[in-house]
């Protein structure tokens, strides 16, 4: 069959906008999820920037495989494009994720442009938590998205130790037990 893969690491994998024949789990080597990317639109502000998640140099991670068929290519992609490349913190590559089965295929992902202005950095628990809790965008505060995030993340067994702990702190709970380490 015809079709190209889309690695979904965050709001990707709860929330993909685009129709998929198949959703898998999978996993990419050389990159981990991570809160390191000042929000100036969506979940933050210029003069209160939010954190949003991206692909991180290091590790690996756990996230889903959406397959698409071929010929919905040019509509997912421009979709893809306008969702991801607002302001170009996202560089698009096509990188080798792994299926359960086994298999390599390769999948766009959306990996963080370390030289971009939105580029935070490895952001420390705590201060990742206030950044989030005083954050708020056009898409709604920035602790609804990283909570949904989290819960969505544990409902698919996902484990990600760094966005639990943030969660905690936003939620004034204990982190759930980690089984194994998302690479972050």
């Amino acid at each position: 069959m015809d079709e190209f893969w889309v690695f979904g690491y965050g709001s990707l994998m709860w929330n993909p906008g685009f129709k998929s024949h198949r959703r898998v789990h999978a996993r990419l080597s050389g990159y981990h999820r991570s809160l390191c990317i000042r929000s100036f639109v969506h979940r933050g502000t210029a003069e209160a920037p939010g954190l949003v998640l991206g692909l991180d140099r290091g590790g690996f991670c756990e996230g889903l495989a959406f397959a698409v068929k071929g010929n919905d290519e040019d509509t997912v992609m421009a979709y893809l494009r306008e969702r991801e490349l607002v302001t170009n913190v996202y560089r698009e590559l096509v990188l080798p994720v792994r299926l359960p089965s086994g298999e390599h295929v390769p999948a766009v992902c959306y990996v963080v442009d370390r030289a971009h202005a939105q580029y935070a950095g490895a952001v420390d628990v705590e201060k990742a938590a206030t950044i989030v809790k005083n954050a708020h965008g056009q898409a709604g505060p920035n602790r609804d998205y990283v909570l949904n995030t989290a819960r969505h993340l544990r409902e698919m067994d996902i484990e990600d130790a760094a966005l639990e702990a943030v969660a905690a702190l936003l939620t004034n709970e204990d982190p759930r037990p980690v089984k194994r380490n998302s690479g972050a």
